[in-house]
């Protein structure tokens, strides 16, 4: 993740490797470091970035946590302005970055089959039966694994860009 602490008196430049982003050198001011801080509380309070068992919780939930992202991510880089910039090394760009080469995808995918098998739940199924006598449950929840752990990883870069320890 870093080469180092996050001590901005001593280190000018971190190296970071970020999902759907890749390698980048990223260096650290007080605006982009609150809105890294602002957007790793947002991303580790959400149920999509909790491990969600096979006997635990509605994969619909998870996806609509992931969702919500979005509209958080761009309150986030609203209200921080331009000086979080667009760039890929700034974390408005590596917000941007996930956004698009991760979630996005991930969420197209997902989103229509699961809802097509929705709309035909019988009234008398909880959706959460419902949703475990689907055929393609088990693939969803193994992708949204392992797009949590990326999202984890994401995290924790955020973590030491707002200059604290992730996990």
């Amino acid at each position: 993740m870093t080469a180092g602490l996050m001590d901005a008196a001593r280190v000018k430049c971190y190296k970071f490797s970020i999902p759907f982003v890749g390698e980048i050198e990223w260096e650290p001011d007080p605006t982009q470091r609150r809105a890294a801080w602002e957007l790793y509380v947002e991303l580790v309070t959400r149920i999509s970035t909790q491990p969600l068992d096979m006997d635990q919780g509605v994969a619909r939930e998870a996806l609509n946590s992931l969702h919500s992202l979005f509209a958080t991510t761009r309150e986030v880089l609203r209200n921080a302005g331009p000086d979080v910039g667009a760039a890929q090394d700034k974390v408005g760009g590596v917000a941007i970055a996930v956004l698009r080469k991760g979630l996005r995808p991930f969420l197209t995918k997902w989103h229509p089959p699961l809802h097509a098998h929705e709309v035909l739940r019988p009234s008398t199924v909880s959706p959460r039966d419902w949703e475990r006598q689907w055929k393609d449950e088990a693939k969803l929840r193994g992708e949204l694994e392992a797009t949590r752990a990326e999202l984890e990883t994401y995290a924790a870069v955020l973590a030491e860009m707002a200059g604290v320890k992730g996990k």
